[in-house]
């Protein structure tokens, strides 16, 4: 079986292909995998490292805001889109593949129509409740939908071929210890609260933890806090530390990226984060209370769409940026921690939304595609 995976532009719609690789690799150990995507972007050293072929496809979204800038994006654009007919037809056929998948990105839209096109079996993922345009306008051409959530059924506009199947996680998220992830950050009956803005960091969610770091020091709240800054937010994190007037110990750790994310989640009581598709899979499959930042800078506002379904379950509360201070992040955290059994609530209503056979249902209705 020869498997072409369409992906690219962020890790939300890159680490799903990968995990749809591995189940497929799993299930079928002499599948022969490929990936299309764009060689600038960050689908390339992903897919790589992982030991996949990557073909190299270069297509980009246009710019809606009119600058001199943007003028030259879109030319570029338009140029990439005249290449990509060729481009695509030339990886179909060098690789030859019985399946063809499309995980979102811009990438996905030419490479999987023009599969459709020669007949190809096709599918696509949708990681968001609120879906891309790439993969809206793919659905009608596609011979089966994967939806991660109900809501964005409708909104792709084929529901007679769309399953619901949940986001795929990372196996080793369900398998871990609470209780020997706790005892291995000496948590003892603390509250865990884990924040993070993604590997570069998010300028504000950095700044407005620090205002929570500052208060949960200062008043002696009895608490182990657990912050990654990224790459670009080092240095303002330590600044921010000076102003504020707190400092890393034993109730505050910070890191610049975590590597262990399974065993810390584990550990967590609160988890305070953007609401990127994979972020959220992850809270619902370890059933953990959060508070939700969605990143203003994505497509379609999908992250405040996701977090608003974990808001509805009762299993976050979501805290829009345009309005977020250190102080409302102060008082979010308050009311939760005032009232007893509140995080274990929202996090058994988390849970609720999580699947955790969503890799074996997206690998048993891939695998049927081809067999047809």
């Amino acid at each position: 079986m020869r498997v072409l995976i369409a992906a690219g532009g962020t890790a939300g719609h890159i680490n799903p292909a990968l995990a749809i690789a591995g189940a497929l690799k799993a299930a079928v150990p002499d599948a022969d995998i490929h990936f299309a995507g764009r060689r600038e972007g960050m689908e390339y050293g992903l897919v790589t490292k992982a030991g996949y072929a990557f073909h190299h496809i270069e297509i980009n979204g246009f710019q809606r805001k009119l600058s001199v800038q943007n003028l030259g994006r879109n030319l570029e654009a338009l140029w990439h889109l005249a290449l990509s007919g060729p481009r695509t037809r030339a990886i179909l056929r060098a690789v030859k593949p019985d399946l063809v998948v499309g995980c979102g990105g811009y990438v996905s839209g030419p490479v999987v129509r023009a599969a459709a096109k020669k007949g190809i079996p096709t599918a696509i993922h949708e990681q968001n409740a609120y879906p891309g345009v790439t993969n809206k306008l793919l659905a009608k051409d596609v011979d089966v939908v994967l939806a991660a959530s109900a809501a964005a059924v409708e909104k792709l506009g084929a529901p007679q071929k769309t399953f619901v199947v949940g986001n795929p996680v990372r196996p080793e998220l369900l398998t871990q210890d609470r209780a020997a992830a706790r005892a291995r950050l000496q948590a003892g009956e603390r509250t865990v609260i884990l924040s993070f803005g993604g590997s570069l960091g998010a300028r504000r969610i950095n700044e407005v933890v620090a205002a929570l770091c500052a208060w949960e020091q200062h008043t002696g709240q009895n608490i182990l806090h657990l912050h990654a800054t990224g790459s670009r937010g080092v240095q303002l994190f330590k600044d921010l530390a000076a102003s504020e007037g707190f400092a890393p110990g034993d109730g505050l750790i910070v890191k610049e990226y975590i590597e262990n994310m399974p065993q810390l989640l584990a550990a967590a009581d609160l988890v305070i984060a953007r609401s990127g598709a994979l972020t959220l899979a992850e809270l619902e499959v370890m059933g953990r209370a959060s508070i939700l930042i969605p990143s203003p800078n994505v497509a379609e506002n999908h992250q405040y769409h996701n977090a608003m379904e974990l808001q509805r379950a009762g299993a976050a509360v979501v805290l829009e940026e345009k309005d977020l201070t250190g102080e409302k992040l102060v008082a979010a955290v308050q009311a939760l921690l005032a009232e007893p059994g509140r995080l274990r609530a929202m996090g058994a209503n988390a849970k609720t939304l999580g699947d955790p056979h969503s890799l074996e249902k997206i690998t048993q209705k891939l695998l049927e595609l081809v067999q047809k």
